[in-house]
């Protein structure tokens, strides 16, 4: 069976070399397969490039020489995808994505099945269901519906076994590569966290995204719990990141931002009062909320020039 879409998957990975071998299979095994598959590797040192090369010689490597992060990691793979192949389709995934058999399948059948908009557009997005390795529904990656979403649109997305969310994370999920050069890469300053809500929502301002249930992905995390589970040292990272979404992003609209600031605040509460360290998530918040303040993220071109990445 052939791909009736150019279809390029983008896995980004660090320092996850079996856990990245088993994602690369089930990606490669799909029915009908992606046209290509870009791995971006955050300049591992456990010898993940090596082993790609060695055990998946037909998928293209792009060997960084500096970890990016995970938001550093997909601008640079979409960006190669976009410009080496053309794609009308970009599977993003992480490297502890497993997609079950027919998820790629699943995702492409509900793009194309799918009425449009009211300009006739397709869905800009969708996204797989994300289990864990005993089949529960991810906290960690579970979309739910679009806010206000209309009595049509929900009745459109239900039509096709879907539901209307909008936004998504990079645990497999099918993106609209038009819609991708319309609206922009992932923001590489980032880094980590909050990287794909920015980028998905901003995909997803005026268009229709979808969660697909019978595309199914395994997160492989190490542990089962949502995002607001003891972060340590990184919840830096989602204090700044949720004042630049709030602040400067265009994803949101300004009554959006009201409505997902006050439940980032919530969360933020619920965070500090489980946490065993709370010293260290105080001092992340202050010197976040300093840093998502004083200034915004830099452009993916200043971000990315220290990497120089190879194959």
């Amino acid at each position: 069976m052939t791909q009736r879409h150019a279809v390029v998957a983008v896995v980004v990975t660090w320092n996850r070399r079996a856990l990245l071998a088993e994602a690369l299979t089930a990606v490669r095994a799909q029915v009908p397969a992606p046209t290509a598959v870009v791995v971006v590797d955050n300049a591992s040192t456990d010898g993940t490039a090596a082993s790609v090369r060695t055990r998946f010689p037909d998928v293209e490597l792009v060997a960084a020489t500096v970890n990016t992060g995970g938001a550093g990691g997909f601008t640079t793979g979409i960006a190669r995808a976009l410009d080496a192949h053309d794609p009308d389709l970009l599977w993003l995934l992480d490297d502890d994505t497993v997609p079950r058999s027919g998820a790629l399948a699943e995702l492409v059948r509900a793009y194309d099945s799918h009425r449009g908009d009211r300009h006739g557009r397709r869905p800009a997005l969708v996204a797989s269901r994300v289990v864990w390795v005993d089949g529960r529904d991810h906290p960690m990656n579970t979309p739910r519906e679009r806010p206000g979403v209309r009595r049509g649109e929900r009745r459109d997305a239900a039509a096709i076994g879907c539901v209307a969310v909008r936004s998504a994370s990079f645990v497999s999920v099918l993106c609209e590569a038009a819609a991708v050069r319309t609206r922009g890469l992932p923001l590489a300053d980032y880094f980590l966290w909050n990287d794909d809500f920015e980028f998905t929502t901003r995909l997803l301002r005026g268009r229709v995204g979808l969660a697909c249930p019978s595309s199914t992905a395994e997160h492989r995390t190490e542990t089962f719990g949502a995002t607001d589970a003891d972060p340590g040292a990184r919840f830096f990272y989602e204090v700044r990141n949720k004042v630049w979404l709030f602040t400067r992003s265009r994803g949101l609209s300004p009554l959006e931002k009201v409505v997902y600031g006050a439940s980032t605040v919530r969360r933020w509460a619920r965070t500090l009062r489980a946490s065993a360290d709370r010293r260290t998530l105080w001092r992340g918040l202050g010197r976040g909320l300093a840093a998502g303040v004083r200034s915004g993220p830099r452009a993916n071109a200043e971000v990315l020039s220290a990497e120089v990445p190879g194959d």
